[in-house]
């Protein structure tokens, strides 16, 4: 792949050195493990945009399927386990 496109950036002087004296442990250059990184990145970022999408496209069938909770129904929900945790909680106080 040609590589045209130049990426400039500023960090810590510490940083840049600790990483080009890895780099250099691993005799390969830095700005091919820079890349890597970045394709890394890019990659999982796109992993979970899919993971995203696929939880929306879920909600929204569940939603046109009725399978969804008012807000008040959640709410109650919520509350319950809130006073069964409570609850819980005393009971193993009192212990």
């Amino acid at each position: 792949m040609a590589k045209e496109a130049v990426f400039t950036m500023k960090l810590e002087p510490e940083l840049r050195d600790a990483f080009m004296a890895a780099a250099k442990r691993e005799d390969r250059p830095a700005s091919q493990i820079l890349r890597e990184f970045m394709r890394d990145f890019v990659e999982r970022d796109e992993e979970y945009l899919e993971f995203l999408r696929r939880k929306v496209e879920h909600s929204r069938r569940q939603f046109a399927a009725g399978e969804s909770l008012s807000q008040e129904e959640v709410d109650a929900r919520a509350a319950e386990r809130r006073r069964k945790l409570m609850t819980g909680l005393d009971n193993e106080a009192g212990s």
